[in-house]
């Protein structure tokens, strides 16, 4: 059975744009190719760091919402670990209300977006 997941990362800020683009990629490729299924991606940009980690005060956060087996997160972080480009990662297994507010959020910002164009 799989399980909803969502991860946020956060990439040091020393990147090109390109080269966060690239460690995305790879971490959904990593899901991907272990049986687990996207659902929703955000980029939040460039933020600022509530304090200082590695010396850095800034850094890229990026969002992923995703299924997968339980015994593929413990994969999952060890490569978060092991890639240099990412300082600070966080993922949380949702519940079902979780699921329901995640799905309502992301309606209510389609819906925003679609009023803007």
């Amino acid at each position: 059975m799989l399980n909803q997941y969502e991860t946020v990362f956060i990439c040091t800020p020393v990147l090109s744009e390109p080269q966060v683009k690239e460690t995305v990629k790879k971490f959904k490729d990593i899901i991907a190719s272990n049986g687990g299924e996207m659902i929703h991606e955000e980029d939040w940009g460039m933020k600022k760091l509530a304090y200082p980690i590695q010396k850095k005060s800034t850094g890229f956060f990026h969002l992923f919402e995703f299924k997968a087996n339980p015994e593929f997160i413990s994969k999952l972080e060890i490569e978060f670990r092991r890639e240099e480009r990412v300082i600070r990662f966080m993922t949380v297994k949702l519940d079902k209300h979780a699921v329901e507010y995640s799905e309502k959020r992301k309606r209510l910002q389609k819906e925003k977006t679609e009023k803007e164009a």
